[in-house]
């Protein structure tokens, strides 16, 4: 399982990329053998969500409820609609409400660069948006909650439903938030994200989408 610690969901996700350039090597090189970096486009953000947008809204949470936060953050920043989304990354920045200034201000600033990646593209081709189960993942050896720090560890498992009756699978992540508050009593907000990728389970039958062409991982969600 590949480990992603979350700068700025991740692509799972706000997962920020270690590096957003790509290495290639070109002619006329240093003898060193230390490739080139060459600088990508960024990727542009997605347009403004109309009211067909298939993108979990989650109201009434409790924002004194440190679980809450968590889980209602993580249903929006693995929501994803291809319709109106260019890459994981819009839906991050639509989890903005619940961050902490400090991780507000890296994810806007992130820049995904070098495309969403072929498994969205698959996505897209499908007009697909993702749904998820996003369930509680505490073994109970976790920090205590303080009075300004909590640690919540969840669940996160994505199907993604298309047009034509094509069904995708993905993310699956082992996601765990750091979140911190001014004080008793008031509101939670996402400090750090640290994201697991959990394997992809084989497909149910041959007709279906092998998991390699139907999987998209975080690279870009939301440390």
């Amino acid at each position: 399982m590949a480990v992603v610690s979350v700068t700025g969901l991740w692509a799972l996700t706000g997962c920020g990329l270690p590096d957003h350039r790509e290495s290639v090597g070109v002619p006329g090189s240093s003898p060193s053998g230390i490739p080139s970096v060459v600088p990508q486009a960024p990727l542009p953000s997605g347009r403004p969500l109309g009211a067909d947008a298939r993108v979990p809204s989650p109201s009434g949470v409790d924002g004194t409820d440190a679980t809450e936060v968590s889980e209602a953050w993580a249903e929006v920043a693995y929501g994803y609609d291809t319709k109106y989304d260019s890459g994981p990354h819009d839906a991050v920045l639509r989890s903005a409400r619940w961050f902490t200034a400090k991780k507000d201000a890296a994810e806007w600033s992130y820049r995904p660069a070098c495309g969403a990646g072929n498994d969205w593209n698959t996505w897209a081709g499908h007009k697909a948006w993702s749904t998820m189960d996003v369930t509680a993942d505490d073994d109970g050896d976790g920090p205590v909650d303080t009075a300004v720090a909590a640690h919540r560890a969840l669940f996160v498992d994505c199907t993604a439903p298309g047009h034509a009756g094509w069904t995708g699978t993905g993310p699956r992540a082992n996601v765990c938030l750091k979140l911190t508050r001014a004080g008793r009593g008031q509101p939670w907000h996402v400090d750090e994200v640290t994201a697991v990728e959990a394997a992809v389970p084989p497909s149910p039958s041959p007709s279906s989408p092998s998991p390699s062409s139907s999987s998209l991982s975080s690279s870009s969600t939301p440390s």
